[in-house]
């Protein structure tokens, strides 16, 4: 029987992990964060700290290559305000992050948790898109929660993905937003919590190893429409985020 050392076995799970996580990623166009970070919790395979850092990483890149390769990039007018919002949430979340100490982890756990089977829930409700898309104000308070969540656990998705599926834009248009929009933050996040020093040398190495695989799985699928319907796909990506979701809290 081959023998495979206990750290070579983590590296790998966390490999495979985020290879899910990718593609789920690019049929949607926000799940990279919530997918890894829910499997992570779930089997507990490195601490979730390293893991929400290495998941910076991984979205930055997996959004460079991804837009890259979907160039030339439209966005709606209408959803800037939103990028603009989750900006300013995103220094907001990681203020809060670096206010909570280390015996408070098993809280932004739970709170991860909640967030993820929250995303679940609203993405369940969002099948039908509204009749006209949402004003200004409206863009920039819920990019702003969802920056909040981005600063905390790099996983920024829930209110706005919510938001961005209700639009009546074609489903290519609401995955180039949503990916404009989190790499951006993922980009200011990596540099603030590098430059303050919170970014292990453990959650660096575990990026870093995945980005063969960021890079494969993205430069593939970027342009490859999704294998079955929207509404499909939503439902899947739905009860993906619920099993994470309760598995990091139970």
């Amino acid at each position: 029987m081959l023998f495979v050392p206990e750290e070579l076995q983590v590296h790998l799970a966390f490999i495979f992990f985020t290879a899910i996580a990718v593609y789920t990623q690019n049929l949607t166009g926000f799940a990279l964060a919530l997918v890894l970070l829910g499997l992570v919790g779930f089997t507990n395979i490195v601490p979730l700290e390293d893991a929400i850092n290495a998941v910076t990483i991984i979205a930055m890149v997996n959004a460079a290559i991804f837009l890259y390769r979907r160039r030339p990039i439209k966005l709606e007018a209408s959803f800037r305000p939103a990028i603009h919002g989750s900006l300013v949430g995103y220094f907001v979340g990681m203020g809060i992050l670096g206010l909570v100490s280390g015996s408070s982890l098993g809280l932004l756990r739970t709170l991860l948790g909640l967030s993820i089977m929250g995303c679940a829930l609203l993405l369940w409700r969002s099948a039908k898109p509204a009749d006209t898309p949402y004003g200004a104000l409206r863009f920039a308070s819920i990019g702003a929660a969802s920056g909040i969540l981005g600063g905390l656990f790099s996983a920024p998705g829930p209110p706005l993905v919510y938001a961005a599926y209700r639009q009546p834009w074609p489903l290519k248009t609401i995955q180039n937003s949503l990916v404009v929009c989190f790499g951006i933050g993922a980009l200011l996040r990596l540099v603030v919590m590098g430059a303050t020093g919170q970014i292990s040398s453990q959650a660096i190495l575990l990026g870093v190893e995945s980005l063969p695989v960021v890079l494969l799985i993205t430069a593939i699928g970027a342009n490859r429409k999704p294998p079955i319907s929207r509404k499909v796909l939503q439902h899947l990506v739905c009860i993906l985020l619920m099993g994470s979701g309760l598995g990091m809290l139970f």
